[in-house]
This record gives structure tokens, C-alpha cells and sequence, in this order.
């Protein structure tokens, strides 16, 4: 069941003059987070803004035994709220509600999984890529973004063994163009024997893009869905993403119970 603490401001460490990343005091929430799960935040008091924000849980953070005592998050200053997560200090507390949704299902040898990131959808993939190298499953990080000075925490990646394919928009790091290139070029270079199941969050275009290469050489894919969530429980239904269940018919699923990791072969996209 998920819990709502104060959660303390530990580090507010500045990326870039949009990204930062929040680590927050939370036993209670690390202790439980499964990769790919989220929290719901709320920065600033008076009741503004009036609405908590979604955010995935990046990383687990531990004391020098071991014990779980919080938890990070990756965030880009776009908005209201996330500009006041830019800039809040050590020492605050900020209501936080989680572990919230359905985790990613993190697959074991032989089986290999390949993550792909877009932007700051490299949020779920830390807590992943951690679950995998427990099991002693191989793992490859496809990341990208516009430039190479907004591909973040490279090296926490190669620590847990990750293997790195960059791809850049404008060329500066890696291929050229949005990281569905390499992605293409592996898929298609892979032995269709092997087992592999391909991971992804990002901007919905790039879900759509990835889900679809992945099912085109048969593979399966499970989708961590960047959703505008209201309350994160289920009450609002601002989430709903479309889906088809196992007897061909389509309905509405609520991202923030159901997802927001939903299987790309049962999702309806819309467009």
C-alpha cells in the first residue's frame, strides 16, 4: 500500500539550467519502490499548484549497511510545479504519496533487456537497470536526446554494467537522429532466436515508434507511459490510455493502476 510522508529535501543537485535531481528522505517508500513505479509530489505550500505531480522513483537510496533510507528524482523545469522542485533547498519537506502503479516485470538470463530512453524519460531506468544487474541479466541503455549536454548519469549506468548506445538529434553524441535508429539497426542485427524484451519511457511518439520495431521482429515490449496524472489513485481518470484486452476488445485503463508500465502489443494508439 502506498504511504504519504513529509518527505526531507537530502541534495538538490543541478544538471544543467533545467534538469536537476531531487533526493529525498523517505524510508517508508524506498523501502518497497519496484522499478518503473512513481510517487506524487507536491512542491510549494498554500495549496499552489493544488495538484501533486507524478514522478518516477530514479534511485534508491541507501545508507553504508545497505538500508534503503529514500529516493531520487530525475526532473526537467517545464511548468509550475516542476519549477519549484528546481529550486528547492536541503532541509524542506515536500508531501510525497507512493509507491504508486504497476512496476515493470524485470526478466532474468537468458533472457537480455534492452531499455530505451528519450529525454528525461531515463527516469525508471536506474531502479531497472539495478533489478537486472541482481539477477545477472545483460542490459543495454538506447538513450537520447536533443544534445550531448542532456544525456545525464552516464556513469551510473556503466557502474551497473549497462552497455550505452547514445544517439543525439543534432549529432553531437552518438548516432544521428532520435534513438529509434540504433534501436532499428540492433533489432534487425539481433538473432531472432535469442530472447530479449525491450523496455521504454519517453515522449508517446517514440512509445508508439519503439513498440512498433519491437513487435515487427517479434519482441515483446513493456512501455512505462508519461501520463498526466490528477490524484495517481485512480479517482480522476486524466490517464486513461487506450488498450485491447486478450479477446480483441478495446477499452479505457487507467495509467496510474494499471500502468504506468502497460505491454506495447496491448496498447491502441491513438493517431
Amino acid at each position: 500500500m502506498p504511504v504519504d510522508v513529509e518527505a526531507e529535501v537530502l541534495r538538490n543537485k543541478r544538471l544543467s539550467a533545467d534538469y536537476n535531481i531531487l533526493a529525498l528522505g523517505a524510508p517508508a517508500i524506498a523501502r518497497v519502490a519496484e522499478p518503473g513505479q512513481f510517487v506524487m509530489v507536491r512542491a510549494g505550500r498554500a495549496g499552489v499548484p493544488l495538484l501533486r505531480r507524478p514522478y518516477s522513483v530514479f534511485e534508491v537510496l541507501r545508507d553504508q549497511s545497505g538500508e534503503a533510507i529514500g529516493f531520487s528524482l530525475l526532473s526537467k523545469r517545464v511548468g509550475a510545479g516542476s519549477g519549484l522542485l528546481f529550486e528547492v533547498s536541503e532541509g524542506e519537506r515536500l508531501p510525497c504519496l507512493g509507491p504508486l502503479g504497476r512496476p515493470f516485470a524485470v526478466v532474468d538470463p537468458p533472457e537480455d533487456a534492452w531499455m530505451v530512453a528519450g529525454g528525461v524519460g531515463l527516469a525508471p531506468f536506474a531502479t531497472l537497470a539495478e533489478a537486472l544487474a541482481a539477477r545477472g541479466t545483460k542490459a543495454t541503455l538506447f538513450y537520447g536526446a536533443r544534445r550531448a549536454s542532456e544525456l545525464f548519469c552516464l556513469d551510473l549506468f556503466e557502474r551497473l554494467g549497462v552497455r550505452l548506445v547514445l544517439a543525439t538529434e543534432d549529432g553531437s553524441c552518438g548516432a544521428l537522429g532520435r534513438v529509434t535508429v540504433p534501436l532499428e539497426q540492433a533489432l534487425v542485427a539481433r538473432p531472432a532466436e535469442s530472447r530479449l524484451t525491450v523496455y521504454a519511457c519517453g515522449p508517446e511518439p517514440m512509445l508508439k515508434a519503439v513498440a512498433g520495431l519491437a513487435a515487427a521482429h517479434g519482441r515483446p515490449s513493456q512501455l512505462a507511459m508519461e501520463r498526466i496524472m490528477g490524484c495517481g489513485m485512480g479517482g480522476c481518470y486524466s490517464c486513461v490510455v487506450r488498450v485491447r484486452d486478450s479477446s480483441g476488445h478495446t477499452r479505457y485503463a487507467r495509467s496510474c493502476l494499471e500502468g504506468p508500465v502497460l505491454r506495447g502489443e496491448d496498447i491502441v494508439w491513438e493517431g
